[in-house]
């Protein structure tokens, strides 16, 4: 049987990421209707951090010892993490879910720009245009200059640059910290700081149905954070970010079954700008792997790889991606 590729396990990873997240959002924002916001990400996060922290025990994450560099690292990303959670959460406490989602849509753009002006990927005029585009398309959803836009509507544009410095600092974290590790990391310190905000929120004395509900978000939640560390460290950036946008189909669903909500014509053609734009990004992706030679990469980025690896020396060991458990 021939063995999946890097960038095809980060693509799988991603997709079943965005489910995860897209379904935790569905059952999170019916949490909203009853209950002040600190309260149920404060609930819901007891759950996904006693989860996290189970996995990260059953796979031996917490013997890990990382170095001061990856602390650091798994800092920076933990406070991104926060932030992309934070008002990407007010933000579907206001707005319908696929409307904040569907600008969320424009992180893989933002993330592909991010690791070209940081990284040094290469990123070419025609990348370069679709990154133009899909922005374009953020700014028909956010409608700017029309009378249905409100602050509330350019939350998710900061969640975007809240994600774009998330990826490219998990990026950076070595494989001796393992995705188990910091994901309970992440969890651990966003439940704390909502928490410490319940007084200020105020409490209303959760019932059976709003635990129940927010349990089960807590379990979508540990599949996106876990399948999202793996898949952006698995991958190459600009092939697997791509791969967010079915986390669009998943919020028109859960909006259309739990809420009623249906996108409107601006939400649409935005989406429309913003995924186009996307996908042309991962074609490009294709085209330029194709150029690749044998040696270093496969033909084709979402193909097996032809050839066995050789025998790895001490500085390929040490730029090898790692690899979720």
């Amino acid at each position: 049987m021939t063995a999946l590729s890097d960038n095809t396990r980060g693509a799988l990873f991603m997709c079943l990421s965005m489910a995860g997240f897209g379904i935790n959002d569905g059952f999170i924002k019916l949490a909203f209707e009853d209950l002040p916001l600190a309260e149920a990400i404060a609930i819901r996060g007891i759950f996904a951090t006693f989860l996290l922290a189970m996995i990260a025990w059953s796979s031996g994450a917490f013997r890990a010892r990382p170095g001061p560099r990856d602390r650091r690292f798994v800092a920076l990303r933990t406070v991104g993490e926060v932030g992309a959670t934070a008002s990407f959460l007010v933000a579907i406490s206001q707005l319908p879910i696929a409307d904040a989602t569907a600008v969320l849509q424009a992180a893989p753009l933002a993330v592909t720009m991010a690791a070209a002006l940081i990284l040094g990927e290469h990123v070419g005029w025609r990348r370069w245009t679709a990154i133009l585009v899909g922005f374009v398309g953020v700014v028909v959803m956010v409608r700017p200059f029309t009378d249905a836009f409100t602050l509330w509507a350019m939350l998710p544009v900061v969640t975007v640059c809240f994600i774009a410095l998330r990826d490219l600092i998990t990026r950076s974290i070595s494989k001796a910290v393992p995705a188990a590790l910091a994901s309970t990391v992440t969890g651990t310190t966003i439940t704390l700081i909502a928490i410490a905000l319940i007084p200020f929120n105020g409490w209303v004395t959760p019932d059976p149905m709003h635990l129940a509900m927010l349990a089960t978000s807590s379990g979508f939640l540990v599949v996106g954070y876990l399948f999202a560390v793996s898949a952006m460290r698995v991958g190459d950036v600009s092939a697997v970010s791509p791969f967010r946008y079915t986390v669009l189909l998943w919020a028109i669903v859960v909006g259309f079954v739990l809420f009623g909500d249906v996108p409107d014509t601006y939400t649409i053609v935005g989406a429309a700008l913003v995924t186009g734009a996307g996908l042309y990004t991962l074609w490009r992706e294709q085209i330029r792997g194709r150029s690749r030679t044998a040696a270093r990469a496969p033909a084709h980025p979402f193909d097996a790889p032809r050839l066995a690896h050789p025998e790895p020396d001490a500085e390929s060991v040490g730029r090898t991606r790692y690899s979720a458990p």
